[in-house]
This record gives C-alpha cells, structure tokens and sequence, in this order.
C-alpha cells in the first residue's frame, strides 16, 4: 500500500550564518494546534533565529530532537493553528505506476510540486507502503539537481547520524504504523519559484491469502492535483483468472476516471480523474475527495498440476497451489488466554471468535479447548470429534470463559502437548490427520515458568517436530517476538490481532487460513545441474488458498526443457507432481517492456532470499545467525533494499540538514519502538509543523423507490385518504415500517410492512434465478433489525449488516467496514457500494438492487430497501419475497374506503391506509401515505 501526503509551510526565513544551527522538528497534526517555542526555563523568553521572532520558554524535552534545554521545539497548545499558506506548495503532478510481472510488485510515486510563494516552503513527502516491501530508491529533484538516496549498511550509516547529532542537528524520529503499512516521511525545504520532483520506489512480492493476491495503494494529495494518474499493469502467464477493484474514496462522479481492461494473461487498471471529479463539493471546491485505499485483487488460473515455473534472464521461480485436493482432517487444540488482562472486551471478542470458529469443524475434524491463566484446564480430558452435539457444548463452554488471574503460558501448550501425545499413543488421531495447536495470549508470562527462552525451549523439546505451533498475539502488550520465535521453532507462523471493533473477525480471518490443509512435507525437486542458489525448497504444510513459492539461478548449461517435481503426502496417499517448462518460450514471455521491468525475476528471488534468511535468524543460534545476516546483507547491498540490515542516507541541498536516514524497523523494536515503521531520522534545522488533515467523503445519494403507479386490474378507483382527524395536542412521532416494497408493475403506491410477530431469524427474500438470499433477526421490541444478511451465489459474497459495521466474507475472506465510510467495490458481475449517510447497495445490471442502511432517524437501527424489483424471478419467496408472487388486491370495502384486503398465494392479509415514515431518504425522512400490513 502507499500514502501518498504533502504538507507545506512557510517559513518567514533569514540567511543563517554557519554557527546559527538551530533544532527542530517534525510534528503530527493530531486536532491540537501546535505553536513553536524556544528551550529554557520556563517564564523566560528567547529569540528563535529560525523564525526570527521571540518565543515563550518551555523546557525542551530530552528525545528525538535533541538534548533536553536546547533549540526550538514544537509545544501542544490550544491557540491559534499553523499558519499555514494554502495554495503557496502546488501539486502539479502526483503519478503512480505500478507494474506487477508474476506476484512481483514494482511501484513508483512521483510527485512534482513548485513553490508558488515568495517565503522558503518546508515540503514535506510522506507515504505509506506495506510492511512486507522493501524501498529500493529515493530521490529528490531540485531545480534540476538529483538528491539521491544512498542505501548502505545499518552501521555505516548510524555512524553518518551519530555525528549529525553531535553537530548540534537534530535526531527526530518519525514513526507511524498501520496493520500492514509503513509509514515513510522526508521533508525539504524549497526556495521561491523552485520546483522539486519527490520519486520513491518498492518492491514486493505479492502473497496468496485465501484465494487472491492484493496489491494496496493509498494517495492523500492533501489538495487538487493537475495531473493525477494511477496506472496498475498486471501480467501473469498463468492467465488472470478473477480481477476486482475496491476504494474507500470512489464516488460515482469518480468512478467514471476509473477503467479496467483485461485480457487472458494482462491486466490494466487506470484512474485519471479530473480537476472536477476530484473536487469534495462545488461549495469545497479547493478541497479534494480524495482520501483512502485503492485495492485491486486478482488469482491467476491452474493447471493440474498446480504448479507453474516461470523463467526470466536466468533466473526461475515456480508457483505451487494445486486446486481440487481434498482437505485432510485435522486435530487441534485451541489454547485461550483467560488472564486477567484479557477482560472486557478482548475476552468479549475471543468468545465471539471463538464460537464462530467452531461452527467452522468439519465433521472429520477433532478439537478440544484449554483456557488458561494462572493455571491450565482443559474442557475435556481428550480430544472429541466436531459433530454437532460436541461444537454446540464447546460453544457454551466458550460463552462462559471469564477472565482473572495471570498468565502461564508455559503450563498451557505443554498440556497441549500431552493432549496430542496421548491421543497418538492410543491410536485415537486419525491416520494421515494434521496435527495443531493454535495459541492466543495478550500479555507476557507471569505465572510458573516466566523465562521465554526456557519456555521456548520447554515447548520445542517437547513437540519435537511432531505438531504445528501457531500463535496469535492480542494487542501490544505481548513480547511478538517471544511468540515469533515459539511458533517458527514448531513449523508455524504468529500473527498479531490489533485491538480493535473487529479483532474477532481478525481470529475468525487467520483460522480460516489454517482451516483446511490439503499437503504435508511438501518437498520441491530439480536436477542438481540445473539450479543453484535454491529458495526455501521444503515446507511442512500446504492450506488452501495459499501458494508456495520457490525461486532460484539457472546454470549455464541449463537444458531447454527445465522440469521439476513436487512431492508431498495428501490424507492416505502420496502424491507427486511433475512440472516442465521451455525455457526458450518462458524467456519470450517476457519480452513485454510495458508490463515487466528489467531483471524482475531477478530481483524477486533477492526479495524471497532475504525474507527467507531474515526469517531463519529468528530461531537459529549466534554464530549461525551472524551468517544468516551476513548473507542478507550482502544482498541487500547489491540489490539496493532497504531491510533490517540496511538503512538509506538521503541527501539534501546544501545548507539543510545532511544526515536524513531511513531504516526498516521490525515488528518487536528498531527505531526506539516497539511497532514501528520506516524511521526517518531528521537531522537540521528546516524541519516544520506537519500537519495532516482527514478529509471527509461526498455522498452517492440514496436509492429512491419508484413513484407511485395503478395496482393490476383494479376494479375500483384509487381509495382516497381517510378524512383528517382533529390532532392532539402532544401528537405520537410517525414511525417507520418495518420494510417498504416497491411493488413492480402497475403498484398500489408503495407497500409497508411491519413485522409484528417475526421471532429468531427469518427468511426474508429468497430467489434461486437471481442467485440471491436474504435472512435477518428483526427485534419486535425495539422495531428494528439486529442484523441482515445478504448472501449473493455468483460471485460468491455474503454480507452481514449489525448497527455496529458491516461485514463483507468474500472466498472466506472477511473485512469490516464501519457504516458511513465510502466504499466501491467492483467484482466480476456485481457492483458495492457505501455512502455517507450509511447506504449499502449491492446492484448489477440484470440483478435486483438491495440497499442496507445505518438509519438514524426516529426507529433507528437498520433497514433493508429495495429496487429494481421487477427483476425477481418466478422462483421468488420468503417473508418478503411472497409479495412479489400472485399478489392480487380485493375490492376496496364500501364502509371504509382506508381499508383493503391483499391476498398473498392464497392468503389474505389486512391492509390499512396510514401515514408513515419513509426512510429510503435519509433521516429525518419523509411522511408517506402507503398500505399497510402487518406479519
């Protein structure tokens, strides 16, 4: 993903002689105004050369801009904002350029701006890019003079930043973070007229999560931008099997500066909007729209043999995800953190998780829970198979787990463990059954043994190679380096759940990952005269919708036809797969200049060789670890990568600071932080107030119902109102319907349906021919859904509406989506979209149209709405759906001309004139006089 900001200030600037160095630094805008003042004691007052004014004296805080007591700093304050210039800092050109040739992502960002005033500007270039990328360029363009970025060993370059320090220039660390973004920031001081170009380049290789590969990109220009262009180039000589895009900025008036086009094994997707379409509103014409991700996803097609080599200026890489396996059945055992720190609502969302995981056995699979805090306790001496009876008790015991005490984590796997040692002495593990323990833990250990490295070693010895270890760490609290290295040791991975409205969907996300194995001990195999410098070639699992990938050299003499096997256990059987390539045909391929770039493949297998070794450092001893980082190094230093072994010293005009440097930080530590992101180091004295402004989104208006029309073969004319009746003094608030129905063709105005007796979950709509189902709970009580959810057969999506978000599950991938954030999502034959005012919609051209809305206004909670309803089939029922199957009206009833009967399939319903609340336009909404019925 990148992020792309500029900010600008001006600086009412002097000419500085040598000796009048003074320190500052770079602060986030955050929603309190900031106003700079000098170091000293407090009450006393000091000229700040820098902005040639008397500042108030506050103590300088020892930290990233220096030793405590000196220069001039940035202090919170609630008065007066950053005087910042608008418009004086023009953004003429923002270009992103994307080439991905076989999963291996090229991205490039430039930026052109010039400075428009007549003060020296502080520019400053921040982006954010996936923590999985590595930065392989920088520069900076001034007035036609190239400041490049110089990538050399962490320590030379400390060393560089050390003496910049000692000179007096300052030592800021910005740092960022996002779940899979790093953030990286430079600032540059511009001079009147000058015009600068910023342009940064990463690399990455994109990695199959439940089904597709996803390559993120996120551009906030902060302003209107003349020329602006996205361009994505996709090639995959498998073919592009799916392509979809999605965007939490695209409004409709957007969308149409968005174009896909596709062929078998390319792909192009562009965005180029104009000045117009980037405008907020013609009220905030200044203010620009744009602000969030742009995400394109995509899967690549398979041959039978699920694999797939590739060959490139002689180098290959092969792909291995064979489709169609069965999945083996597997044992595990789910060990829950019931520590005191897990109260609230981490435990609420484990819980939640928890049971939905669950429901997700399969009847072949066996299970069992062991929560833990002080001491361990399994729900049952051994494992049980996942029939119903089981998972629905195992529910009740997960709704119980309650939190207290500390945290032995040590007690915990090791019961584990024996659980799976002694099921395996007892012939109980089904034969050619999968093995896992799955970890969840928010905190360090407190309780029993407390030593990591005894724990770690504790759990290896006594795995053993035998079982797959997986940890997931809740939260920031947890060392994720003591789980990274207790799940590597043991054949598994860790992962981290942000605290956070969905951290149960995070949980339910990585099991589904882990849900289903199809390989074990999968091992690739080449003729030793062939290949040299070989990637990672065995792996202990293989899951659905993941992928394997293994890359190496080609010798000189290497054969016209390069083939290879891949052998692995399925459940009862051995299999092995053969795979061969032309080398002559796979070098043709890629000939294509406008969708590779030079040596990708490469630079791919330097990419996966230095994640591979940096990965191996973490469970290997010293000396061999040193080795591991030997043989990173020397390659990130040849291939020009910004890695944990590398940082980049980016230079700057002469006169500002010289000693910037960019480091890639790691998950536990690097750069001072815990969780961090690329660390630029500022060093000087031309660093400013940054700040950053969240823009808001333009609305995509909300789906109106159509008006009004005659009901087939009426007999009798449209019945009149009921004669108004004398109003009270305090008059009852008009509410909502449950539902309102367009009813297609000639319709009796629209139809309201209050929902009076429904109970538990209900089948609203349900039509086979369009591929669609619609359930949901309606709370009589309160008048409103709880949930809805909308399940759609092709292309398979279900989304699950709660006043809380909504959830999208698309190939057992699930997001959030918090209510009135946009969001436009285009898939293959259908069309997503949300608003402002909380409208969903998912439409397609042939489709009936289903809207869900967060409704505020009287009888808030959820809503379903409706359009395009002549498209239902015949086929077409449910609660809601039986209105749109021989509905007929009977004669309006002489006595009273405000009520009518509505016969449904044979069924007469009721039907009452009344007024009542539309809803299908936002609150407040609007009265309506409409029939009617209550279920």
């Amino acid at each position: 993903m990148c992020r792309l900001c500029l900010f600008a200030h001006a600086l009412p600037w002097r000419p500085q002689t040598s000796s009048e160095t003074h320190a500052w630094g770079s602060a986030l805008w955050t929603g309190q105004q900031e106003r700079p003042v000098a170091a000293g004691k407090r009450g006393q007052s000091r000229r700040c050369p820098a902005l040639e004014m008397d500042l108030p004296v506050l103590p300088a805080p020892a930290g990233p801009w220096g030793e405590a007591g000196r220069g001039c700093f940035l202090h919170p304050t609630l008065s007066f904002p950053p005087p910042l210039v608008q418009n004086d800092i023009d953004i003429y050109s923002l270009t992103v350029d994307s080439r991905v040739s076989s999963r291996f992502a090229h991205t490039v960002v430039t930026s052109r701006v010039v400075n428009k005033a007549s003060t020296l500007q502080e520019v400053t270039f921040q982006m954010e890019l996936p923590k999985k990328a590595f930065i392989t360029n920088f520069s900076m363009i001034i007035d036609g003079v190239t400041y490049p970025g110089n990538i050399k060993e962490k320590a030379a370059a400390q060393e560089q930043y050390s003496a910049a320090v000692e000179r007096g220039e300052s030592a800021g660390l910005v740092k960022a973070t996002g779940r899979k973004t790093e953030q990286f920031q430079v600032s540059v001081s511009v001079a009147p007229a000058a015009k600068i170009t910023f342009k940064l380049v990463y690399e990455e290789l994109l990695v199959r999560h439940l089904g597709a590969y996803e390559l993120l990109l996120k551009v906030q220009p902060q302003q209107l931008v003349k020329h602006l262009q996205m361009d994505i180039y996709i090639f995959e000589p498998q073919g592009i099997s799916f392509l979809e895009t999605e965007s939490t900025f695209m409004t409709n008036e957007l969308a149409e500066a968005l174009t896909t086009s596709q062929n078998k094994t390319k792909a192009h997707v562009r965005f180029k909007p104009m000045l117009s379409q980037q405008q907020k509103s013609p009220e905030q014409q200044q203010d620009t729209v744009l602000d969030g991700n742009f995400i394109v996803r995509y899967d690549v097609d398979r041959t039978v043999s699920g694999g797939s080599i590739q060959i490139e200026n002689g180098y290959f890489v092969h792909y291995f995800a064979p489709e169609h396996l069965a999945t083996i059945p597997k044992n595990v055992i789910f060990v829950i953190d019931k520590s005191g720190s897990m109260s609230g609502r981490k435990i609420q969302q484990t819980r939640e998780a928890l049971i939905k995981i669950l429901g997700d056995l399969s009847p072949r699979d066996q299970f069992n829970l062991i929560s833990f805090s002080g001491e361990a306790t399994p729900w049952k001496p051994q494992l049980v198979a996942a029939s119903a009876e089981n998972v629905n008790e195992a529910k009740s015991y997960a709704t119980a787990i309650q939190a207290q005490g500390g945290t032995n984590i040590n007690d915990a796997i090791l019961m584990a463990v024996q659980l799976l040692e002694r099921a395996n002495r007892e012939e109980l593990l089904p034969a050619g059954s999968v093995t896992l323990i799955i970890l969840l833990t928010d905190g360090d250990p407190t309780v029993g043994e407390t030593n990591p490295s005894k724990i770690q070693k504790n759990v290896q010895e006594a795995i053993d190679g035998q079982h797959s270890l997986f940890c997931l760490g809740f939260g920031f609290d947890v060392s994720y380096a003591f789980l990274e290295k207790l799940a590597l040791d043991n054949g598994g991975l860790a992962r981290r759940i942000y605290e956070d409205s969905d951290s149960a969907l995070q949980l339910q996300d990585f099991y589904q990952e882990v849900a289903n194995p199809l390989m074990t001990s999968v091992a690739f195999e080449y003729p030793s005269n062939t290949v040299e410098a070989v990637t990672q070639d065995a792996f202990r699992l293989f899951f659905k919708g993941s992928e394997l990938v293994v890359a190496g050299k080609l010798r000189n003499q290497s054969p016209d036809v390069f083939s290879a096997k891949v052998r692995g256990q399925l459940h009862m059987e051995n299999i092995t797969f053969v795979t061969e390539s032309r080398v002559a045909e796979q070098e043709e391929a890629f000939w294509s200049p406008r969708y590779i770039f030079h040596s990708f493949m490469e630079r791919l297998w330097a990419y996966l060789t230095i994640q591979q070794l940096l990965e191996q450092t973490v469970s290997t001893l010293d000396a061999e670890k040193q080795a591991l980082e030997a043989r990173a190094l020397n390659l990130s230093l040849s291939y020009s990568f910004v890695t944990p072994l590398t940082s980049m010293v980016i230079t700057k005009p002469e006169g500002q600071e010289q000693s910037q440097v960019a480091e890639k930080p790691v998950e536990n530590g690097g750069c001072g932080s815990r969780v961090l992101t690329h660390c630029v180091r500022l060093g000087g004295s031309s660093a400013d107030p940054v700040f950053s402004k969240r823009r808001g989104w333009r609305g995509q208006g909300s789906l109106r119902v159509p008006a009004p029309l005659s009901p087939p073969h009426r007999p009798h004319p449209q019945p009149a109102l009921p004669a108004p009746r004398t109003t009270p003094a305090v008059p009852a608030p008009i509410q909502p319907p449950s539902v309102i129905l367009p009813l297609p063709g000639q319709s009796v105005d629209r139809l309201c349906v209050d929902l009076k007796h429904s109970q538990g979950s209900t089948n609203l709509l349900s039509d086979p021919g369009q591929g669609i189902e619609v359930t949901g709970h309606y709370e009589t009580e309160k008048a409103h859904f709880s949930w809805i959810e909308v399940t759609v057969k092709k292309p398979q999506l279900q989304v699950r509406a709660s006043p809380e978000h909504v959830v999208v599950t698309r190939n057992r991938r699930s997001s959030a989506y918090k209510w009135k954030k946009t969001l436009y999502s285009v898939m293959p034959g259908l069309k997503m979209t949300m608003d402002k005012a909380g409208l969903l919609l998912l439409s397609s051209p042939d489709r009936v149209t289903i809207g869900l809305l967060s409704w505020d206004g009287p009888g808030a909670g959820l809503r379903l709405l409706l359009r395009d309803t002549d498209r239902f089939s015949s086929h077409v029922s449910g609660t809601l759906g039986q209105f749109y199957q021989d509905v007929l009206w009977e004669p309006l009833a002489a006595a009273d001309d405000s009520k009518r009967t509505l016969r449904v399939q044979g069924h007469d319903h009721s039907a009452t004139r009344e007024l009542k609340l539309d809803y299908q336009e936002g609150p407040p909404g609007m009265e309506i006089s409409c029939w009617s019925v209550e279920l």
